[in-house]
C-alpha cells in the first residue's frame, strides 16, 4: 500500500500525501517513493512544475515517522535508523536541488520532516490554518531535515527560537519570517490549486496572494534574547531574568520542557549551520541523529509525547547545568 497519490495533467505533476491516521506523518516507504518519483518527474518532459498537497485536512504533513523510529532504537536496529534519515536528507537535498518549481500547499500541521518536504522548494504557499514548527527538542531530539541551515539564515534570532523551543507559528507568520512564500486564505486555496493545476503561470495563478503579511510576532523580543552564538543556559538565564513578562514565562515553560542535551545540540548545531552549506549541514545531522537516538532522552521524549502521551518526560540530566559538554561535541560536530 502507497501513502503517496501522484497524476500529471496539464504540465503539472501533483503528489498528494494520504496518510490520514498518522497525520501524513513519513515512513519509510513514504520517503523511498517521495524520492523515487521526484526523480523520475526530474527527468520528465511532460511534467513542468510540481504541486505537493494533502488529502487530510488537518495536516500537510505532520513530521517523520518518529514512533517507528523509536521502535529501532529499541530493538538495536541501528542500520534502519540510518536509512531512515540518510534516505530523508537525500530527498530533502533533492527538493531543495530541484530543477523545476515545486510548490506545496499547506493548510495544517507542518512540522519537523514536513518542513523537509516543503521550505526546500521554490514556493510555500500557506493558510490561516498552517501550524509551522520544528519541535524536535521535546522529543530527546534536534531540527534536522536541513533545519541547522533554513533555520539560521532566518531574520535574528527567530532560527535559534524555532529550533529550540519548538514554538508553533501560524501561517501569516511563517511569510513574515520566510519560512512561507505566500498566504492565501483557506476559502480560497481550491482557486489557487485549481489555477496551479490547469498549467497557468505560477505567478498568474498567486497573482492576488502578494500583499504583505500582518504578524504580530515580538521580532525585537526575539532577537534580544536568542541572538546567534548564544547558548542555551545564557539563553534561559536571561529569560529568567525577565520576571513578570508573559512572553518569556511562556517561552521558559517550552524550553524547560525539552530535553537540555537537546538544547545544548541544537544550539551547537545551529551555529555551526549558520556558516555550512545544505549538504554539509545534512551530512552533520546524519552523524547527529545516529548519535543522539542511541542515548536515553530520545526513546523517552518519544514515549512521554508520542507514545504514552503524558507529557512527563524524565530526561537525563534534568537541567542544563548537568549537560555534558563532551557529549554534546560528539553529537554535533564531530
Amino acid at each position: 500500500m502507497s501513502f503517496i497519490n501522484s497524476s500529471v495533467t496539464n504540465g503539472v505533476g501533483e503528489i498528494v500525501l494520504d496518510r490520514p491516521k498518522a497525520l501524513n506523518a513519513l515512513d519509510q516507504s513514504m520517503i523511498d517513493d517521495l524520492y523515487e518519483l521526484l526523480q523520475q518527474w526530474g527527468d520528465d518532459d511532460a511534467v513542468e512544475t510540481v504541486l505537493v498537497t494533502s488529502a487530510n485536512p488537518r495536516a500537510f504533513c505532520a513530521g517523520g515517522d518518529i514512533r517507528a523510529i523509536r521502535d529501532h532504537v529499541l530493538a538495536g536496529e541501528t542500520a534502519a535508523v540510518t536509512r531512515y534519515f540518510s534516505s530523508e536528507y537525500r530527498l530533502n537535498q533533492l527538493i531543495a536541488e530541484y530543477p523545476k518549481p515545486y510548490i506545496a500547499l499547506i493548510d495544517g500541521a507542518a512540522m519537523g520532516g514536513g518542513l523537509g518536504i516543503s521550505v526546500h522548494g521554490e514556493l510555500r504557499v500557506v493558510t490561516e490554518n498552517a501550524l509551522i514548527a520544528m519541535p524536535e527538542t521535546a522529543i530527546g531530539f534536534f531540527p534536522d531535515v536541513g533545519a541547522t541551515y533554513f533555520l539560521p539564515r532566518l531574520p535574528e534570532g527567530v532560527g535559534l527560537w524555532l529550533g529550540l523551543t519548538g514554538a508553533r507559528l501560524r501561517g501569516a507568520d511563517a511569510v513574515a519570517v520566510g519560512l512561507a512564500t505566500h498566504f492565501v486564505p483557506s476559502d480560497q486555496l481550491a482557486t489557487v490549486a485549481g489555477a496551479i493545476r490547469s498549467g497557468a503561470p505560477l505567478g498568474e495563478a498567486l497573482a492576488d496572494h502578494r500583499e504583505p503579511v500582518t504578524s504580530d510576532l515580538p521580532l525585537a523580543k526575539i532577537a534580544g534574547y536568542f541572538q546567534p552564538g548564544c547558548t542555551a543556559a545564557s539563553i534561559v538565564g536571561g529569560l529568567r531574568g525577565d520576571v513578570g513578562d508573559a512572553w518569556a514565562e511562556d517561552t521558559l515553560a517550552l524550553l524547560d520542557a525539552a530535553s537540555p542535551t537537546s538544547l545544548a545540540v541544537t544550539a551547537a548545531l545551529l551555529e555551526a549551520g549558520g556558516q555550512s552549506t545544505l549538504e554539509q549541514c545534512l551530512e552533520r545531522e546524519l552523524h547527529a541523529a545516529e548519535q543522539i537516538t542511541r542515548y536515553p532522552d530520545f526513546a523517552e521524549g518519544v514515549r512521554a509525547v508520542l507514545v504514552d502521551k503524558d507529557r512527563n518526560p524524565s530526561f537525563i540530566p534534568p537541567t542544563l547545568d548537568g549537560v555534558d559538554g563532551a557529549l554534546v561535541s560528539r553529537i554535533a560536530l564531530s
